[in-house]
């Protein structure tokens, strides 16, 4: 079976179960679409704040189903290419979602699975679960942008023992290191998310959106124009009514609600 992406609600939270028990939530390109599409209702769904990407069982996702990528490789090259653009879709769906977006990981992150989890905004792990970009372990080379994140978040000599050496990385490592946002014990991944979505939707949607904006832009942006962008930023979010409202809440010392 080539598996399937669940959606589900948890208040204002949507979750995406990557289900694909029998090969570890091993990925296909009907998930990669089916992620998109998600995501594309989810941005324009007010009641939803916050997203968690998630595995069904005790995996979070193997990468890609090697079944597959055996058979492509007597299918044209086309195949594997349209395959990997719609991972890259997904990927890049994630990074510029106005929302946040948590990974809740139990045992472990593969692959393209690490290269998911490494989309999100947050990821929380059990502290027993292992990270590992697989791909030269089989001849392959990375994929799902887990290239670009780890040389942004990780020392070089690292980077390259994972990405040469196909070495697994344990999640209290990658928490030391500030990868993984926070370690839950094995078993209490996806609660300990629930958990930190629930912070964030009581936050103001609107500044969420302007923060992963100012986050993503930092990244390539000089000191200058990150300036300048966080100007635009705090003139609109100051004229939003959330801030009215976040302002007279911390005054009057009491919980603000933004709708």
């Amino acid at each position: 079976m080539a598996g399937s992406l669940k959606s589900t609600c948890e208040g204002k939270t949507l979750i995406l179960t990557l289900s694909n028990p029998e090969f570890r939530n091993a990925l296909s390109p009907d998930m990669y679409t089916a992620g998109v599409e998600a995501l594309n209702a989810a941005e324009n769904n007010p009641e939803i704040r916050s997203v968690i990407i998630t595995g069904e069982g005790s995996t979070f996702c193997a990468g890609g189903n090697l079944q597959r990528l055996l058979a492509n490789r007597q299918a044209p090259v086309e195949v594997q290419a349209q395959s990997i653009d719609a991972l890259h879709s997904w990927i890049d769906s994630l990074r510029t979602f106005p929302k946040p977006v948590i990974a809740a990981v139990e045992g472990a992150a593969a692959g393209a699975g690490f290269s998911l989890a490494l989309a999100c905004d947050f990821i929380v792990a059990a502290d027993n679960a292992i990270f590992l970009m697989a791909h030269s372990n089989i001849a392959l080379s990375p994929d799902g942008g887990g290239s670009w994140a780890l040389t942004r978040a990780l020392p070089r000599s690292l980077v390259a023992r994972m990405l040469m050496l196909g070495e697994r990385v344990s999640a209290t490592r990658l928490n030391a290191l500030g990868l993984v946002s926070e370690l839950a014990p094995a078993g209490d991944a996806f609660a300990a998310a629930l958990q930190l979505a629930e912070q964030l939707n009581q936050r103001a949607p609107n500044v969420m959106a302007s923060v992963k904006e100012l986050i993503n832009e930092a990244e390539t942006n000089t000191l200058s124009e990150q300036l300048m962008n966080e100007r635009l930023h705090f003139v609109k979010n100051l004229h939003h009514s959330n801030a009215g409202e976040g302002i007279e809440a911390f005054l009057q010392k009491r919980p603000a609600h933004y709708p």
